[in-house]
């Protein structure tokens, strides 16, 4: 495998910090660029980011010295100087989106944190183990935008990670309904218990527009390819309720599934326990060798023992049992800045790259 030069779009935040560990020794890639807003640009990234580094993984060494670049002024110069960007910037949607379109347009591919292209429909939104064949799109995307190289992929919301992975492999038995409360980390809003002292013993009922990212982009990721866009599915149907807990790292899902044909817990386990996709059947570097892990514990999957399992990018499931209303009942977990965004979207770089769609 080439080593591809990227470049990381939004470096100073938490997720481009994410970006920045994860990238360092990375086999494949070999990170060449770095952009923040206006005010960081022509510092070194420790001047930039330094005081503002919030991982317990302190900032890279070989990234420190890299100095800044804009990621609106200087688009022409990074899209000429790398293979493809990851893109994490804290922007207003309508001017992510003409960001991103602008590093396509310049022939820069962009693997995107951000949820600004998530419902163009061409743009795939990926989870590799889930829906990797939404790549076959990229071609009708670059037709619309004019390009040969350029193109946008995104992940999914970071909550999504914890509970869409256990239920997509139980499509055969017809899953008709599904409620979720999720219980996110206040790394999700970018914060920490520093920046954010008011979580401190509490919860907040609210996160501004997750309960609908939560009901509408599972149904994207369950769709299909049709006349060059992808059609989101119709079913299931999905309620959710999302809560801000005051956890560090780590989303949590309350999961309760209605099915046409209801499977056995001990079917449901085994297919959890089995489950592979792309990234594990062509192990690529980010994959978790187990991507689905049951754990049989009254108390288990719990956020600080587990929300680190596989380098962060497996999701734990537990507590499986029958309910009064729906047909079964679990709780999910998985690491939010990992699993859920980061590494998520290294995961869907590799599986691009595997594919050609970055050479």
């Amino acid at each position: 495998m080439k080593k591809y030069k990227v470049g990381i779009i939004g470096a100073t935040g938490m997720v481009g910090q994410r970006f920045a560990t994860l990238l360092a020794d990375h086999p494949w890639f070999d990170v060449t660029v770095l952009a923040a807003s206006s005010s960081s640009a022509g510092k070194t990234y420790k001047e930039a980011a330094g005081k503002r580094w919030c991982l317990e993984t302190p900032m890279p060494e070989k990234l420190e010295n890299i100095v800044i670049k804009s990621a609106v002024d200087d688009i022409k110069d990074i899209a000429s100087s790398v293979d493809f960007v990851f893109c994490a910037v804290n922007m207003k949607k309508d001017d992510i989106k003409a960001l991103e379109e602008a590093y396509a347009k310049a022939e820069c591919p962009v693997v995107s944190n951000n949820s600004a292209h998530r419902f163009t429909p061409d743009v795939p939104m990926i989870v590799p183990e889930i829906n990797p064949e939404h790549a076959d799109i990229i071609p009708f995307q670059r037709k619309r935008l004019g390009t040969k190289r350029g193109f946008i992929a995104v992940k999914s919301n970071c909550s999504l990670q914890s509970y869409v992975p256990a239920l997509f492999p139980l499509t055969s038995f017809g899953i008709k309904d599904v409620l979720v409360c999720t219980y996110q980390a206040i790394s999700g809003a970018g914060k920490t218990f520093e920046t954010w002292p008011e979580m401190l013993d509490n919860v907040i009922p609210y996160i501004g527009g997750e309960e609908e990212k939560s009901e509408k982009e599972p149904l994207k990721l369950w769709g299909k390819i049709e006349n060059g866009v992808i059609v989101p599915a119709t079913s299931p149907n999905f309620t959710a309720q999302c809560l801000r807990v005051p956890v560090s790292n780590g989303h949590m899902g309350a999961v309760f599934v209605r099915f046409e044909n209801k499977p056995s817990k001990e079917e449901m386990i085994k297919i959890w326990k089995e489950y592979k996709g792309y990234p594990q059947e062509h192990e690529l570097p980010s994959a978790p060798v187990h991507f689905l892990n049951y754990f049989e514990e009254d108390n288990m999957p719990q956020t600080k023992l587990q929300r680190d399992l596989e380098g962060g990018m497996a999701v734990s499931i537990g507590r499986l049992r029958e309910d009064t209303q729906y047909d079964y009942k679990f709780v999910c977990l998985s690491h939010n800045t990992l699993r859920g965004a980061a590494g998520g979207a290294v995961l869907l770089a590799e599986q691009l790259c595997s594919q050609g769609y970055m050479d």
